[in-house]
């Protein structure tokens, strides 16, 4: 297995665990957030598909840069269902996943990706995807934690 083959095997693995904390959250509740300075549920969920469209545009450019002029097809669709906002990542879930596979481990370990200019960093590709993946986890821990303030059942997500 090539090493780009484990990094989409998490990607997967990440997401499929996530879309089951998101169609678990009931319609109603999409819009609860713990506090004002909180995102709501809706929010969270298009925070991660946004952020694996800009993060794969930063891949491309190398860098923060990238987003400068960058035409984000999510800043105007509305959230109206986790399913629909799945249908409309899709694509560019794939394109993302698609450019992954053409990475080599030479590309892994020497390609940069800067930051700087976004108050971030300098990471190595290899690095920078494995915290794109994470970004995803986190959150779809946050959610998990929201569903359990609101007192609903959280699926089970670790077999």
């Amino acid at each position: 297995m090539h090493v780009t083959d484990l990094i989409i095997l998490n990607f997967e693995e990440i997401r499929s665990r996530s879309i089951k904390v998101w169609k678990a959250i009931p319609k109603e509740m999409l819009n609860w957030k713990p506090d004002e300075d909180a995102l709501t549920c809706a929010e969270m969920i298009r925070h991660i598909l946004q952020g694996e469209f800009l993060f794969h545009q930063v891949l491309i450019g190398r860098g923060g840069k990238a987003l400068a002029n960058l035409f984000n097809p999510f800043e105007t669709k509305e959230f109206t269902s986790v399913d629909d906002e799945l249908e409309f990542a899709q694509p560019y879930r794939e394109e993302f996943l698609k450019y992954i596979k053409t990475f080599s481990i030479e590309d892994l370990e020497n390609i940069e990706i800067d930051l700087l200019d976004a108050g971030g960093y300098v990471k190595k590709l290899g690095d920078m995807l494995l915290r794109i993946a994470y970004h995803e986890s986190v959150h779809t821990g946050q959610l998990l934690n929201y569903m359990r303030t609101m007192g609903i059942d959280r699926p089970k997500i670790w077999d």
